[in-house]
């Protein structure tokens, strides 16, 4: 665990699973149909149970790099907030953008709601293929300059599945901050 303190908050990098992570809320990296799926989106409905997917149906949908929000169903976190990044195509159909756009969103989402806790998961870099390398860098700086500001969260917790994946945001962070 990797802890970096910015105005009084932490950013928190774990090895680990975000489903079993006990911040206010999780972040779900979602498909634009709210439909769950695959990796982290389908281990956060499974683990949360139907309430989830139901709040998803009424929402209808999410575009590209914003964020919504449901409840928590079963998980420890209270709330999920689902967010769609960008599919790889070479960085040249505006993914930067709209993957540091779905952090920013989610942030904002958790803040407008009175959250102090928040998880991430690596959005994009599973089957989305996003480059982790350029995906954390994304990631970490735009949580950063988030906490840089006026914030009423506290706790901003990258949940990393696998050692390779917690070792590139090490890596990023490590070389942001020095």
């Amino acid at each position: 665990m990797i802890l970096f303190r910015i105005n009084e908050k932490t950013l928190e990098l774990v090895e680990g699973d975000i489903t079993l992570q006990s911040t206010d809320a999780i972040t779900n990296a979602a498909n634009s149909g709210l439909r769950g799926g695959g990796g982290v989106d389908g281990a956060i409905h499974r683990a949360g149970g139907p309430a989830i997917m139901e709040a998803c149906r009424k929402i209808g949908g999410c575009p590209p790099g914003e964020a919504v929000i449901t409840t928590g169903g079963n998980l420890a976190a209270k709330f999920v907030i689902h967010t769609v990044g960008p599919i790889w195509h070479g960085g040249t159909k505006g993914e930067p953008e709209i993957l540091r756009n779905a952090y920013k969103n989610s942030l904002n989402v958790a803040e407008k709601n009175g959250l102090k806790s928040i998880a991430f998961p690596s959005i994009s870099t599973g089957v989305y293929g996003y480059p982790i390398s350029q995906a954390s860098e994304i990631a970490i700086s735009t949580v950063i300059r988030y906490l840089a500001g006026p914030s009423s969260l506290e706790l901003i917790r990258f949940v990393l599945l696998g050692n390779d994946n917690y070792d590139a945001y090490v890596k990023t962070l490590n070389k942001i901050r020095n």
